[in-house]
């Protein structure tokens, strides 16, 4: 028996999915993951990832491993690089709960968005990259790759303001004045037009996998909260990253991004633009307060696990306090959207 997971069980399943011979499994944690527990599998030369469902009474809806693994199955071939899928079991007598397998991607999980220890042009480079994936992503042919079931399409926005909004409202933790105000403006300051293609849901600098010395992805990570959406919703929840300050949560807020080579918000949505024919400068400050809000509320609900004990990571309770700073930072942009339309 594994202090992480349950070896023996575990070591049948590989030899039964071919992925393992005799030789001896060993199990180690993975970081990242708040919602979902990962783990690195080695079985000699071999090296997968799994990832499991966590124990105890779940949120509907959440920990959704199974469209994670539908959607990283689909992406095989796209212009979207995600790792090979390799298995899907929904037995919970073997870790304990439902969980896939996927290959282990060998390369970079870069954090810190400033890049430390990287030239500018690397630091330029590794955020081209970024925005050239995300706009590939937005591409992609729901119906062509099997997805066009994965979500209902149109009214984005109402539907996900209203579910992270019940699911604070359902909370035993109590939520500041600005998740409250945001929870009663943002329905009624949508804009007008509409468009539907896969999102990401969480795409960030640390949800992929850099080659190891090429400005490359090789694979986007994490993909639990993936769904049919806007794509400029998906698009500007990455750029909140120029708005917060590193001092709150892995933001490049406040930094000489020019000295750093790092591109301004401004030339990173032209950027975006130009790849997908977007105009996604207008109206800005509603995505932005949208998903500072739509952020709030995802940790909002991990302080809400934390308090409920069936949190992934050591660090929920800390990760859940800084709910409330961002929905500050969103109440401005709110406020900001407001003003320009007078």
């Amino acid at each position: 028996m594994s202090a992480l997971l349950p070896l023996e069980p575990l070591a049948r399943y590989l030899r039964s999915q071919g992925l393992c011979g005799s030789e001896a499994i060993a199990i180690s944690a993975l970081s990242g993951g708040q919602s979902n527990p990962t783990f690195r599998i080695t079985a000699g030369a071999r090296s997968y990832v799994l990832r499991k469902k966590p124990p105890g009474q779940l949120v509907a809806s959440a920990h959704a491993i199974d469209r994670e693994y539908r959607v990283m199955s689909a992406l095989q071939g796209t212009d979207v690089p995600v790792p090979r899928m390799l298995a899907y079991c929904e037995d919970d007598q073997i870790v304990g709960t439902p969980f896939y397998l996927m290959e282990f991607l060998d390369g970079r999980v870069l954090v810190d968005q400033s890049l430390p220890g990287m030239e500018p042009a690397e630091r330029a480079a590794i955020y081209r990259e970024m925005n050239r994936v995300i706009a590939a992503l937005h591409r992609v042919d729901c119906q062509t790759v099997g997805l066009e079931s994965y979500g209902k399409p149109g009214n984005y926005f109402a539907r996900q303001i209203a579910r992270w909004s019940r699911q604070c409202r359902e909370s035993t933790l109590p939520v500041n004045d600005a998740m409250q105000r945001l929870m009663d403006w943002l329905p009624e300051h949508i804009p007008a037009g509409d468009e539907t293609t896969l999102v990401h849901g969480d795409y960030r600098l640390d949800n992929l996998v850099f080659h190891p010395s090429e400005p490359r992805v090789i694979g986007v990570l994490d993909w639990e909260l993936s769904t049919l959406g806007h794509p400029l919703a998906d698009f500007s929840y990455q750029c909140m990253s120029w708005h917060i300050p590193p001092s709150l949560w892995r933001g490049i807020g406040g930094l000489d991004l020019a000295a750093l080579g790092i591109p301004g918000e401004a030339e990173y949505v032209r950027m975006y633009s130009a790849a997908t024919g977007r105009a996604a400068v207008e109206n800005w400050d509603f995505y932005l307060a949208y998903n500072l809000f739509r952020m709030a509320a995802i940790l909002h609900g991990i302080a809400q696990r934390a308090a409920d004990g069936n949190a992934a990571a050591a660090d929920a309770v800390e990760t859940g306090r800084k709910a409330g700073p961002l929905a500050e930072l969103g109440w401005q942009c709110a406020q900001r959207h407001a003003a320009a339309r007078g």
